[in-house]
């Protein structure tokens, strides 16, 4: 048994900690809102109060936090505060799970490593039914022994860890393959709107693309055309899974990892720009992201 502290219980952190709890590990946790710490709670976690008691006696300390500026006010501080990096206990091994841009990491990261703190970034692929059912996928930057010290708690939480590389490789997985993420579910929803059109069935377009070259993620798992598949967020009109505005955001992180590189990401830009206008066109802000679906509807001509 670990003992273990958390921070960040959203759609993603509540499930992850309870699946640690599950496993058999002492989870402190923390989050700013009274009903997600009481979800954990219920599920087998201690609430702590505070991010800095949720610290005080870990092992490992995990963060899941919406963007790169939490991350980085949690441990590095901000408005004259210190962050977390100056209460860690000795030996700790500090996991941010957040998906955050790849600079932000490497900066924190640096100053983890300044004081002698171990510490990994570990982005999470497999949506909240992964988070879950302890399914994830974690794309991990940092040292190869500090990521074997974390493997147990890593496989009560996942199904498949991957060593990316050195700091901020995590990052820069995860950015790439969102990605890619975006761009066959922008491709898919747009070639079965045009199979519907021409009046195809949209169940046996997707099944004749699926076992032919246009197979792919979105069409095996995923389908983006409502009443095709069952169980997933198509079927019960976009609600759940992975929003629309959280697509938009990943996006926004690959281009700026992009510029950074100069690396050029047409097909990025594209993604990036058609859910932004998805987004405006249909309020699909807090829809999850095969809604994009519903930018490829025919629009009727008056």
């Amino acid at each position: 048994m670990s003992r273990v502290g958390f921070v960040g219980l959203g759609n993603m952190g509540g499930p992850m900690a309870a699946n640690l709890a599950k496993a058999g590990h002492a989870v402190d946790v923390f989050d700013l809102m009274p009903a997600a710490l009481a979800k954990a709670e219920a599920a087998g976690c201690a609430s702590a109060g505070s991010a800095v008691n949720a610290l005080a006696n870990a092992e490992v300390f995990f963060s899941m936090l919406p963007a790169g500026r939490h991350v980085a006010g949690l441990y590095l501080g901000s408005d004259g505060q210190d962050g977390l990096l100056a209460q860690v206990p000795d030996g700790a091994i500090l996991v941010d799970c957040s998906t955050i841009d790849p600079a932000t990491a490497k900066r924190v990261a640096a100053a983890a490593a300044e004081r002698g703190i171990a510490m990994l970034d570990a982005p999470v692929s497999g949506g909240t039914a992964g988070a879950e059912n302890g399914t994830l996928t974690f794309m991990v930057g940092g040292a190869s022994e500090t990521l074997e010290a974390v493997r147990p708690l890593f496989d009560a939480m996942g199904a498949n860890l991957f060593h990316a590389g050195d700091a901020g490789a995590g990052q820069t997985a995860k950015v790439c393959n969102n990605m890619l993420l975006a761009v066959h579910m922008a491709g898919t929803a747009e070639a079965l709107a045009l199979g519907v059109s021409q009046g195809l069935d949209p169940a046996a377009l997707s099944e004749i693309m699926r076992q032919s070259s246009g197979g792919n993620w979105s069409l095996e798992v995923y389908n983006p055309y409502p009443g095709v598949m069952e169980g997933v967020p198509a079927s019960r009109e976009y609600q759940g899974g992975f929003l629309v505005d959280l697509m938009t955001k990943d996006l926004g992180l690959a281009m700026d990892t992009a510029e950074s590189s100069g690396a050029p990401v047409p097909m990025g830009g594209l993604a990036r720009n058609l859910y932004r206008m998805h987004a405006a066109q249909n309020n699909a802000g807090q829809l999850d992201f095969s809604s994009i679906q519903q930018l490829f509807e025919p629009k009727s001509s008056t």
